[in-house]
């Protein structure tokens, strides 16, 4: 009777998956607070902005999911496409947030690495989330080949997008505050792919990385699914 008893309270809450996601997230915002009191530094707070940013993204992809209607207005939700567009790579660039490791040693190097890869995983969760909606909302109204034609697609400009914000320092903003220098820098990479060998490199790399990511665990998760049922 007893162990039935204790078993019960420790049962795990039966939430979603957006819960669970907002407490992921929470205890990320935690630890970034834990390390604030301790050293007296604010050297970590933009990671709860990039945070921000990634669920940018999510946010949109699951108010569109609610609204099947907006998907038969094709200028609307082309429109609604190109504003996640260009907030997606967000929640892939926290991953290269881990090159503030070394940047300062005044808390445990263990709790850093656990503060920034908590950051950094929270984003990518946010960022195949928000992918797997609009591949399965493109997969409705556009049939599934050209659903996955789309992710592919978007997995490279993401890794475009993370190598335009890490190496060139544009954000998401910058479309609108700086499009020509923008263009500039992107056309100039563009037109001379071999003076930018080591930028595709990169951008190919990470392009592949995270579509390998998404079909493990879109297919983990599938291979879940059937597991429980």
């Amino acid at each position: 009777m007893l162990y039935k008893t204790l078993a019960k309270k420790l049962e795990i809450p039966n939430l979603g998956l957006q819960q669970w996601l907002l407490i992921s997230c929470g205890f990320s915002c935690l630890l970034v607070a834990a390390r604030v009191l301790v050293t007296e530094q604010l050297s970590h707070l933009f990671l709860i902005w990039n945070l921000f940013l990634a669920f940018v993204p999510y946010a949109v992809s699951q108010w569109l999911g609610t609204r099947p209607q907006i998907w038969k207005n094709k200028p609307a939700m082309v429109s609604i496409l190109l504003v996640w567009l260009l907030f997606v790579p967000n929640a892939f660039y926290i991953v290269t947030d881990l090159f503030h490791l070394d940047d300062l040693n005044n808390a445990p190097r263990w709790f850093d690495l656990l503060l920034i890869f908590s950051f950094a995983w929270n984003g990518l969760l946010l960022g195949l989330l928000s992918v797997r909606k609009v591949e399965t909302i493109l997969q409705q109204v556009s049939g599934r080949s050209f659903s996955l034609l789309v992710v592919f697609a978007v997995m490279w400009l993401n890794a475009f997008g993370v190598y335009i914000g890490r190496y060139l320092r544009f954000n998401t903003w910058d479309v609108l505050a700086k499009p020509f220098t923008l263009f500039n820098e992107l056309l100039d990479i563009i037109i001379h792919p071999l003076r930018y060998k080591m930028e595709w490199g990169m951008i190919g790399v990470y392009a592949i990385f995270m579509t390998l990511i998404y079909i493990t665990i879109k297919k983990m998760a599938g291979q879940f699914h059937q597991t429980i049922k």
